[in-house]
């Protein structure tokens, strides 16, 4: 029998990957998780493609158990990871015996957790993507008494005198403010709001509990259009801040569709659209203007981070004799 991931408590979780990369030209939404950067280093720490599909985990208490000895790795917002009933770190490697509970409790600052397992797990694809599409109805939440049919297991690591794992591969921690700082560079209408374009860097905007995966709605003092003339629908990027006639931005996420006709003052980038992906309803946020060029750098040295990660984990599972998923 194949060894199993099995649900204990659900709360809100799903099976999630990084999405559906070159789809938009068929009109599907890119979805995958809403903070990247969280869900690569999960699967790198895992030594696992940074594809490979892991747990998201939203807001809500989680538990599960394995059926055999596996190595997991919990990044995201800052909440209370046990095994057994001990405390365990996040953004480590966490060893765990076959029939142990793993408990994700407490999120708290951020609004989502990754947890992603040595060799993954099988999952169901649409496109070339596990992440769910809400529209689609594809990837439902999964539910209490699930099964993941796991792809291999991990011996036990143990210190060798006295018997703690030892892991410190310092993987890159994003903060957890209590008041968020996304940075956008310009839109293309960004000439179309005049002085008033000024009001999407001057003040703080609330989160709406209305925001999801498509789009947050965002209240505060709200930029206006200084220009007549309908906006043709056309196609929008992740991240495109939106401007409607009411008194709320839209900012829109992961799962946006493809198309829109509201005027684009700003678009959130790379770095900015993990931060946003875990700003909970009530929070605040402030914007930053960024020109591309430190866009780009910034999103240049996150993934440097994630690579000089994934050869610290090499070097250690290396040395560990863990086997890799690939199989070295």
């Amino acid at each position: 029998m194949a060894d199993t991931l099995t649900i204990r408590t659900a709360g809100h979780v799903t099976v999630q990957d990084l999405g559906r990369v070159g789809r938009s030209r068929y009109g599907l939404p890119a979805n995958g998780a809403p903070d990247q950067h969280s869900a690569r280093v999960a699967n790198v720490l895992c030594g696992n493609d940074e594809r490979a599909p892991l747990l998201e985990i939203t807001a809500l208490d989680f538990a599960c158990v394995a059926s055999s000895d596996v190595l997991i790795a919990v990044t995201g917002a800052p909440a209370d990871l046990t095994v057994e009933g001990g405390g365990r770190p996040q953004w480590e490697p966490v060893p765990v015996r076959a029939g142990e509970t793993i408990r994700v409790t407490g999120i708290r600052r951020g609004l989502r957790v990754y947890l992603a397992v040595l060799g993954s797990f099988e999952a169901d694809y649409l496109q070339g993507s596990c992440a769910p599409d809400t529209i689609l109805g594809f990837g439902p939440a999964l539910r209490d008494g699930d099964e993941l049919v796991l792809r291999m297991a991990c011996p036990p690591i143990d210190h060798p005198f006295s018997r703690i794992p030892l892991f410190r591969l310092h993987a890159p921690v994003p903060m957890f403010p209590g008041t968020w700082t996304i940075d956008v560079t310009d839109g293309p209408d960004r000439a179309d709001f005049g002085d008033t374009g000024r009001r999407l860097f001057d003040g703080p905007f609330t989160v709406s509990p209305q925001s999801n995966h498509i789009g947050l709605r965002l209240q505060g003092a709200v930029p206006r259009r200084v220009t007549k003339g309908e906006v043709l629908s056309r196609g929008v990027p992740i991240g495109a801040v939106e401007v409607p006639a009411g008194e709320e931005l839209l900012v829109l996420h992961r799962g946006r569709g493809v198309t829109a006709g509201y005027p684009v003052l700003a678009v959130v980038t790379a770095t900015g659209l993990s931060a946003l992906g875990q700003v909970r309803p009530g929070q605040t946020i402030r914007f930053r203007h960024r020109t591309l060029d430190q866009a780009v750098i910034a999103h240049r040295s996150q993934s440097d981070a994630i690579e000089a990660l994934r050869t610290r984990v090499r070097t250690v599972f290396d040395s560990l004799r863990i086997r890799a998923p690939d199989g070295s």
